[in-house]
C-alpha cells in the first residue's frame, strides 16, 4: 500500500479525517460467527431497543453518508418513529425539547458535518452543567489555526495583528474573542492613523530549491508520457500563475482536480480536463492514470476527491508539489520551498514534452449532446446544464453545491475569466446559499449562478433575504427531485424523502415586494413521494410512489433563461426546476456506488 495513492485500504485510512469517519476497530473476531448477520445481534438494533428502553419513541435525524445504514436499523425498530428535519441545528434543538418534556430525547446526524452543525443545539443542552468562558475557544481551537483571546487592551493591539498575520499568511481561518465591555475604550496603543500593515515576504530555501528542481527534472526528463495536474492547494499557495507557466514551457498534458476547477484556465491548449478517477471527465483519466510520471500541485486525497479511494496512481511515478514542500516518488523530500518558486525554477529546465497530450487528441471523442427534447416534453437535468452552459461568460461565476450539481457543474467549460467554486473537502449541504451571498458580495461585477438542491436549499434558505438586501443580482437554479439525491445513490431509505415546498413562493414570500427579485418554477412537479413499510431496510415499494405531473419543458426554461439575461437581469433571479427523482448525472451512480462500498467496509479488528 505505500506505493498507492488514493486506493482503497482499510489498515491505512485516518480516523479522523474530515471526510472519513473512525473506523469501529472493536474486535469483531469476537463475536460468534453463529451471531454475525443476524438483525438482531447488530449495534445498530441494540441502540435502537435501547433508546426505547429508556422512552425515547421520536428520533429527530438528518441523513448524510455516513448514518445511512444506522438510520436503517432505527426505521426498523417498531417502537421508534424516525423524524427528518431540514438541517442539524433544529435537529438537535428538536431533541433538546423533546427530552425537556419526556427526560431524554435523541438526535442523529452524519459524520462531522452533521456533528458540528448540531454542536450548538447540545451546547445548549448541557449549558447548565458548565462553565461557559472557555467552551467557545476549546471548540474553536480543533478548526482554527490561531485563537486571540482579547480580555484587556495592553495586548490587544498585538493579539490582533498576530492574528490576521497567521489568517494571511496560512490562508486558514484563524480565531478571535473581544470582551463586550473593550471596544469603546481608548488606549494609546491604538492611533488615530494606524501603523501600516504588512506581512514579510515568505521566502524559498535556496539550496532545498535547486535540489528539488534537480531531483524533479531527472525524475521528469526520462518520462516519456509525464502529465501534470491541479490540486485545490494551488491557491493557498498563490501558485496558479506559476502552474500555468509550467504548463506552457513544458507541454505536459493538464488537467485538475475536482476542487480546482477554476484555478486552472480551461482554454489553455493542452487541458485534457478533470481528473476524478471514474467520474472523470471524458478521456481524462485514462490518459493520467496510464501516464510514466505524474506531477500533482497540491492535491489533497480523500474519500471524495478519491472516490472511495478508487484511484489507480502509483506513488513511486509521482511528483508531490505541496505549497512547501516537494515529494519526489518514494522520496527524497524537500522543505522549505515555495510552490511557485519551484513551478518558475522548473519551467526553466524541463524538456519539452507533449506525447501525453498528443496521445488525448488522438483518443477524444467530442462529447455527445443530450437527447433533444419532443416539444413539450418534462424537463431532464441534462437539459438543464445544456442550457446553463450557453449562458457562462467571462464576468459570470458559478457557485455548485454539494450533490448532483458537483458532477454536472464539473462538466461544464469555463470561458477565460468565468469562476468557480465548490466545497469539495468538507461537503456541508446548503453550503452553497451562503457562499453565492459572499462571493457576490465581494465580487459586485460578476453574475453568480448558483445551482443548488432542494435539500440544501432547506438547510440554509433564509440568507435569500440577505441577498435581496443586499441588492444582489445573483440566479438560483433550484433543482427540486424531492429529496437527498446523493445519499439515494449512497444507500436508499425512506429518510432520504423530504417533505417538498413550493420554492419559488417561498422566495416570493422572501421577496414582500421589497427589493429586485423574480422567480419562476418550470419542469415535472412532483407533489408527493410515499415509501413503503420498515421490515426490509433497502426495499421501496415503487408501487406506492404517487406523481402528480404538471407536464413542463425545455420551451419554458429557454423562455425563463431568456427573461433572467434580459428583461430582469438587475434582479436576483430564482428558477425553480422541477426534475424526476431518479434524473441524476451517471457521475453520481458510480460516485454512490464507489462511497457505499468503503462505507461498509469490515471494521479493523484490533
Amino acid at each position: 500500500m505505500e506505493n498507492k495513492i488514493g486506493t482503497f485500504d482499510t489498515s491505512k485510512l485516518p480516523s479522523n479525517g474530515v471526510a472519513c469517519p473512525p473506523d469501529n476497530e472493536a474486535a469483531q473476531n469476537s463475536v460468534p460467527p453463529s451471531m454475525i448477520g443476524s438483525s438482531d445481534s447488530t449495534l445498530g438494533s441494540h441502540l435502537a431497543r435501547r433508546l426505547v428502553q429508556v422512552g425515547v419513541t421520536d428520533v429527530f435525524s438528518v441523513p448524510g453518508d455516513f448514518n445511512l445504514t444506522l438510520l436503517d436499523y432505527l426505521v426498523a425498530e417498531p417502537g421508534l418513529n424516525l423524524i427528518g428535519c431540514c438541517n442539524e441545528l433544529n435537529a438537535g434543538y428538536a431533541a433538546d425539547g423533546y427530552a425537556r418534556s419526556r427526560g431524554v430525547g435523541a438526535c442523529v446526524v452524519t459524520f462531522t458535518v452533521g456533528g458540528l452543525s448540531v454542536l450548538n443545539a447540545i451546547a445548549g443542552a448541557y449549558s447548565e452543567k458548565c462553565t461557559r468562558y472557555f467552551q467557545e475557544l476549546r471548540c474553536f481551537q480543533t478548526v482554527t489555526c490561531y485563537q486571540a483571546v482579547v480580555d484587556n487592551l495592553e495586548e490587544a493591539h498585538e493579539l490582533i495583528d498576530t492574528a490576521i498575520s497567521t489568517a494571511l499568511r496560512e490562508s486558514k481561518p484563524v480565531y478571535i474573542s473581544i470582551g463586550c465591555n473593550l471596544p469603546a475604550v481608548p488606549h494609546p496603543t491604538f492611533t488615530q492613523d494606524p501603523i501600516p500593515f504588512s506581512l514579510p515576504p515568505k521566502m524559498s530555501n535556496q539550496m532545498g530549491l535547486e535540489a528539488a528542481v534537480e531531483a524533479t527534472v531527472e525524475f521528469l526528463n526520462k518520462a516519456v508520457k509525464p502529465v501534470m495536474v491541479g490540486g485545490p492547494k494551488l491557491r493557498v499557495a498563490k501558485a496558479c500563475e506559476a502552474f500555468t507557466e509550467l504548463a506552457n514551457a513544458s507541454g505536459y498534458a493538464l488537467a485538475v482536480m475536482p476542487s480546482a476547477k477554476g484555478q486552472v484556465p480551461e482554454h489553455h491548449p493542452r487541458f485534457i480536463g478533470t481528473y476524478w478517477g471514474v467520474v472523470s471527465t471524458a478521456f481524462c483519466a485514462e490518459i493520467v492514470e496510464s501516464a510514466d510520471a505524474y506531477l500533482f500541485a497540491g492535491p489533497i486525497f480523500n474519500e471524495c476527491s478519491s472516490v472511495g479511494y478508487s484511484l489507480l496512481l502509483n506513488k513511486k511515478k509521482a511528483i508531490m508539489v505541496h505549497p512547501d514542500r516537494v515529494v519526489v516518488g518514494n522520496g527524497p523530500a524537500f522543505g522549505c520551498i515555495l510552490m511557485k518558486d519551484f513551478f518558475r525554477a522548473l519551467s526553466k529546465r524541463l524538456k519539452r514534452n507533449t506525447t501525453a497530450y498528443e496521445n488525448y487528441h488522438r483518443i477524444y471523442v467530442p462529447d455527445g449532446l443530450p437527447l433533444k427534447s419532443e416539444p413539450k416534453e418534462a424537463l431532464r437535468v441534462n437539459i438543464l446544464f445544456k442550457h446553463i452552459q450557453n449562458m457562462l461568460s467571462g464576468d459570470m461565476a458559478v457557485i455548485a453545491e454539494t450533490g448532483d450539481s458537483w458532477f454536472c457543474c464539473q462538466k461544464l467549460k469555463l470561458p477565460q475569466g468565468c469562476g468557480y467554486e465548490f466545497q469539495m473537502q468538507y461537503g456541508s449541504i446548503g453550503w452553497s446559499v451562503g457562499a453565492t451571498l459572499g462571493y457576490a458580495q465581494a465580487v459586485p461585477d460578476k453574475r453568480v449562478i448558483a445551482c443548488i438542491g432542494d435539500g440544501s436549499f432547506q438547510m440554509t434558505a433564509q440568507d435569500v433575504s440577505t441577498m435581496l438586501r443586499c441588492e444582489q443580482k445573483s440566479i438560483i437554479f433550484l433543482i427540486n427531485n424531492g429529496g437527498y439525491s446523493t445519499e439515494v445513490e449512497i444507500h436508499d431509505g425512506p429518510y432520504n424523502v423530504i417533505k417538498n415546498w413550493n420554492y419559488a413562493g417561498l422566495v416570493d414570500a422572501i421577496h414582500n415586494g421589497q427589493g429586485k427579485c423574480w422567480t419562476t418554477k418550470v419542469g415535472v412537479n412532483v407533489l408527493m413521494v410515499k415509501y413503503s413499510g420498515k421490515p426490509d431496510h433497502d426495499a421501496i415499494d415503487h408501487s406506492l410512489i404517487n406523481l402528480v405531473l404538471q407536464v413542463r419543458c425545455e420551451e419554458e426554461l429557454m423562455d425563463a433563461i431568456e427573461t433572467t439575461m434580459g428583461a430582469k437581469k438587475d434582479c436576483l433571479c430564482f428558477i425553480e426546476v422541477i426534475v424526476h427523482k431518479d434524473d441524476t448525472s451517471k457521475e453520481l451512480l458510480e460516485f454512490g456506488s464507489r462511497v457505499s462500498a468503503a462505507n461498509s467496509r469490515q471494521p479493523n479488528a484490533q
